[in-house]
C-alpha cells in the first residue's frame, strides 16, 4: 500500500509546472518550477521548450536551493531533503 502511494506521489509531482508572469523589462514571461526529489533542471528546460516551441527562449533567471526538514512527536520522527528549483524564462 505505501509504495502505491509513493509511486502516486511521485507521478503526480513529476512534471515540471509553470506560471505566467512578467521579465524586468516589462515583455511576458514563465515562471518555472521543478522542484523536488522527482524533478530535475532538465524538466524545466523541456517545459521552456514547450511553452515556446520553435521561437526558443530566453533564460532571465535560475534559482535552486537544497535543505532538510525534521518533524517529530512524541512516538517517531521523520526526516527528508527539499530541493528547490525555479527558472524565468522568456520567450523569443
Amino acid at each position: 500500500m505505501k509504495e502505491t502511494i509513493l509511486i502516486i506521489v511521485i507521478m503526480l509531482t513529476a512534471c515540471a509546472s509553470s506560471n505566467k508572469t512578467y521579465g524586468p523589462d516589462g515583455r511576458v514571461a514563465y515562471s518555472l518550477t521543478c522542484s523536488g526529489l522527482a524533478r530535475d533542471w532538465g524538466m524545466c528546460l523541456s517545459k521552456a521548450g514547450e511553452i515556446c516551441g520553435a521561437r526558443g527562449y530566453v533564460v532571465l533567471s535560475v534559482n535552486g536551493d537544497s535543505g532538510a526538514m525534521v518533524t517529530a512527536n512524541p512516538q517517531m520522527a521523520f526526516g527528508g531533503t527539499t530541493i528547490s528549483r525555479n527558472m524565468l524564462i522568456s520567450c523569443k
